[in-house]
């Protein structure tokens, strides 16, 4: 359900930006827009403002959506809790799984720079 909601939301997000990228801009924001939107008291109201109300509004009922599945979904615990559960590691030697460190470190001495083995 919430993958589902999730790929709408997007879709949504998509078209959103589409839409808005279409429509004319007017210089609105700068109060120098052209025609009677700026001098009249009621805007013209085209089909692209209203498909971008339509978006914007599914657009923030699908936000209000994830956020509500998101938080009933969360058992409350941190991810640190979580971890607390796992078993400590052992300092045996037998039960470690890693090579000891000798094994990892060149040999020393010699004159001269440790290069890898050959393969004759």
């Amino acid at each position: 359900m919430e993958n589902v909601i999730l790929v709408i939301h997007l879709i949504l997000a998509i078209c959103l930006i589409g839409v808005v990228l279409l429509q004319r801009s007017e210089g609105g924001g700068l109060g120098m827009g052209g025609g009677g939107g700026v001098m009249s008291g009621r805007q013209t109201a085209t089909a692209l403002g209203k498909l971008t109300w339509a978006f914007a509004i599914a657009f923030l009922i699908t936000s209000v959506t994830l956020t509500v599945i998101a938080a009933q979904n969360s058992s409350g615990n941190s991810v640190l809790d979580d971890l607390g559960g796992l078993p400590a590691p052992s300092n045996d030697a037998g039960g470690s799984a890693l090579p000891p460190v000798d094994s990892l470190l060149p040999p020393i001495g010699g004159d001269g720079p440790a290069l890898p083995p050959t393969s004759e």
